[in-house]
């Protein structure tokens, strides 16, 4: 399937897996591990005494629960790596006897080793794969067994991002048929037409028994409502030992197709049965759509087109650090989505199944990426980010012979996501001398290039044309798996790679920042589908996309906060998010909101009026908080965001801001007023002068208790969560933003604190106890129930503060 020989082209396809595991009895074992940090060389041995180990639940990240350290790179958040080892005894009842039985990984990092009983069953170096073993010929039935995983994140700064390290998604035992679903062995895609839509099924067994299976596969598809509107069978011989794969059609009238606003659903059963006797069944979430990729119009969901307004994200929650819980990402991805956000980019390798699965539930695009590096290393700065002398540890070094894999095992975990509408093969990889050089970079600007832009060509660095070779590799390993879907990646050096035969490899072309390259590409390659796959926040970088129909979208750097990628001491992260580090929305969140939503909406920011003659100064900032505490008479900068046609300004019920039309140059309407202590208001107006909607901000008065402002009174007590917003508030209940109190959190009942995150990125205090300042005057606080039913009592105290508590009912 050539994408780029044709005007334009429509790829269909549906179906996404509800359950981690695809096939058998899978039961999670996420509770009562052993966990050590340090080299253990007799920790996979059965009798093995851990009784003085940590005692630990999955999942388990160790690196964020350390202390940060100006000693360790930057890159990862200066946050320390290690080797680590996890124990734990597993029970296989006598009565699953002549059943296999299977360990599966979500994702552990990195470098991970399984031994059972004191053998060992697989390495995987990757740490964001998922992985399976067969562990049947290791076990005893009837009896308990020593599992043991050792994790080796002793090149702690591998990455340009903080990674975590462990166990750090969940983990499940699975008993099977020995004649069973393959595992990720579903795969549906349909074809939608106006009368009739099929779903196209692909059901691949394992035969691991000694005698040819004849077996019954059958698929029953449900409604969104539970009604069956399709089902078929077929029969099908694997030889012993073997595997088969059949192939079915199921005709649906008139689906309900998922789409971005109503993302409908349907249930696929699969069934496979054996001499009348139902031997495997499984589960999986499908849909109907169709989208379209064309060079000149860009993108069409169902044949309506629109622009993907994305944003790239990374796999930490801040304090949580990679271990999020599931109602984490679910807050995050609904607070994007009402900001306007319709689209993610996994950056920059698979993340976890649950966000698949909630982006599915909630209607939101993803991009989903597998590399950041291929056979060479990039730079990891260690000082701060683009400061001092890099490192270059990595993950390039079992590239060769484990990335065609990975990428594998990742198209066939996620080709039944919905959401997912393309596959990354790499970001950046063709970053100028980072590591490839081509001559092109010896060139003139007019190439794209001039001798200071990237230090010229080095001939002794990688040489860029073998870009192409690679990406040709790992495009055909994605066809292998899904031809539904196009193959893309993101490219920051376009002009160097224009020289390569990489883009050509491609079905559509993610440019990262490079704007400028838009028209004069789409002219050069008619043919090639381009978007922004990575890109800045202002407003002409919108603007680009906006105005531009051949453009179908771009995505943001970044959606969210991150740990890692870190400035020089302090800074725990990357700072350019939509949203910080506890899921708050920040000033440029809202900014986005008005560019990107159709709801009305305005917001009033300030801050002083620069007095240097600096350039920039006279921007307009997307970063103004919303303050209202000044000196009396002192120049202040209001700034406001707004998708109304103008707004003007209102102090203490007194016109101070002239109306003002939209700004095309900035897309932000400021006035510079001198401070006076009260009620500031923003009005947006419509086209008629109609009011559309009305921010306030008042002056606050000092610190005086605490308030919760959002949280949870009811959650599950199989590991439900808490996630509560508390504020510091004036006498009148007026937030106070510029209190930087310290708050304590004591809770009472079956349930822990996981932490406390004020989204402060220059606080490098201690994030493992129950104390912490408050930043911009809010904290969020996740709790977690413990396994047991029962009421959760928690308080949060201030020092001179009212103090303020709450309770939650586990059930």
């Amino acid at each position: 399937m050539k994408f780029l020989c044709l005007l334009a082209l429509s790829f269909f396809y549906c179906c996404i897996a509800t359950a981690q595991v695809s096939f058998g009895k899978p039961e999670k074992i996420v509770s009562d591990w052993k966990f050590s940090l340090q080299e253990s060389p007799d920790a996979a041995k059965p009798g093995f005494d851990d009784s003085k180990w940590q005692s630990v639940n999955l999942p388990h990240d160790w690196s964020v629960k350390a202390q940060l350290s100006p000693t360790l790179a930057s890159a990862t958040g200066y946050l320390p790596g290690g080797i680590g080892w996890y124990r734990k005894s597993l029970s296989v009842p006598a009565s699953m006897k002549g059943q296999k039985v299977y360990l599966y990984f979500e994702g552990v990092y990195n470098r991970s080793e399984v031994f059972v009983n004191g053998q060992s069953v697989g390495k995987r170096p990757n740490g964001y794969i998922s992985f399976m073993y067969d562990i049947t010929p290791y076990i005893t039935y009837g009896k308990e067994n020593a599992i043991a995983v050792k994790v080796d994140h002793s090149q702690s700064a591998d990455s340009r991002w903080y990674t975590g390290s462990g166990i750090y998604r969940d983990a499940w035992i699975v008993y099977s048929n020995p004649t069973h679903i393959a595992q990720w062995g579903v795969f549906a895609y349909p074809v939608v037409n106006k009368q009739q839509s099929s779903l196209n099924i692909e059901v691949e067994i394992d035969n691991d028994a000694n005698q040819t299976a004849a077996l019954t596969i059958a698929n029953e598809l449900f409604s969104p409502e539970g009604k069956s509107v399709s089902k078929g069978s077929k029969t099908l011989k694997v030889t012993a030992k073997g595997k088969g794969k059949v192939n079915q059609i199921l005709k649906v009238s008139n689906p309900a197709l998922w789409s971005i606003t109503n993302p409908h659903l349907y249930t696929l059963k699969t069934t496979v049965s054996k001499n009348g006797k139902v031997i495997d069944q499984s589960t999986t979430k499908t849909g109907f759509r169709t989208f379209t990729f064309d060079p000149d119009k860009g993108f069409a969901l169902n044949n309506e087109w629109m622009k993907m307004k994305g944003v790239c994200l990374h796999h930490d929650a801040g304090v949580l650090g990679s271990a999020v819980p599931r109602e984490v990402w679910r807050r995050r991805l609904q607070t994007l989505k009402d900001l306007g956000c319709n689209a993610i980019r996994t950056s920059h390798n698979p993340q976890a199944p649950e966000l698949y699965e909630l982006c599915d539930e909630m209607g939101l695009l993803v991009m989903n990426e597998a590399f950041d590096e291929w056979k060479f290393p990039k730079r990891k700065w260690l000082e701060g980010w683009n400061v001092g002398t890099p490192g270059y540890q990595g993950t390039f070094d079992f590239f060769e012979e484990w990335g065609e894999k990975d990428l594998a095992d990742m198209v066939k975990r996620d080709r039944n996501h919905l959401s997912v509408f393309a596959w990354s093969i790499g970001n950046e990889v063709d970053y100028p001398n980072d590591p490839y050089s081509h001559p092109i970079l010896a060139g003139t600007k007019a190439s794209g290039f001039t001798q200071a832009m990237y230090g010229g060509f080095k001939k002794d660095a990688p040489d860029a044309n073998e870009l192409g070779v690679i990406a040709k590799r790992l495009v055909a390993v994605v066809k292998q798996y899904d031809r539904s879907r196009p193959v893309t990646a993101g490219l920051a050096g376009v002009a160097m790679s224009n020289e390569t035969e990489y883009p050509g490899a491609l079905d559509i072309a993610g440019y990262n920042y490079t704007e400028n390259r838009y028209d004069s590409d789409h002219k050069k390659y008619p043919k090639r589908v381009i978007y922004g796959s990575e890109n800045r926040h202002d407003y002409q970088a919108w603007k680009a996309v906006k105005d531009n129909q051949h453009i179908f979208g771009q995505f943001l750097w970044t959606g969210i906060d991150y740990l890692g990628e870190s400035g020089a001491w302090p800074s725990r992260g990357f700072y350019s998010g939509l949203l910080d580090f506890g899921g708050f929305i920040k000033p440029r969140g809202i900014f986005r909101q008005s560019l990107w939503s159709d709801k009305p909406m305005v917001y009033a920011g300030t801050y002083p009026v620069p007095t240097s003659k600096r350039r920039g100064n006279d921007e307009p900032s997307m970063d103004a908080w919303p303050i209202w505490n000044y000196q009396d008479g002192q120049k202040i900068r209001v700034v406001c965001y707004t998708n109304g046609k103008s707004a003007k300004l209102l102090l203490n019920g007194k016109t101070v801001g002239e109306q003002k039309s939209f700004d095309d140059k900035y897309g932000i309407i400021s006035w510079d007023i001198p401070y006076t202590a009260g009620t500031l208001e923003a009005v947006s107006l419509g086209a008629n002068n109609e009011e559309l909607a009305r921010y306030t901000i008042s002056s606050s008065k000092q610190p005086y208790a605490l308030s919760i402002k959002a949280g949870e009174k009811s959650i599950s007590r199989d590991r439900g969560l808490a996630q509560i917003y508390v504020q510091v508030v004036d006498e009148d209940g007026i937030p106070v933003m510029l209190s930087d109190n310290e708050i304590t959190c004591e809770i009472e009942g079956p349930a822990t604190l996981l932490g406390l995150e004020a989204s402060n990125n220059q606080d490098m205090s201690d994030y493992t106890d129950n104390v912490h300042r408050v930043y911009h005057g809010k904290i969020l606080s996740y709790i977690q129930a413990t396994g047991k039913s029962g009421q959760v009592k928690v308080r949060f105290s201030s020092p001179w503060l009212k103090t303020v508590a709450t309770t939650i009912d586990v059930k």
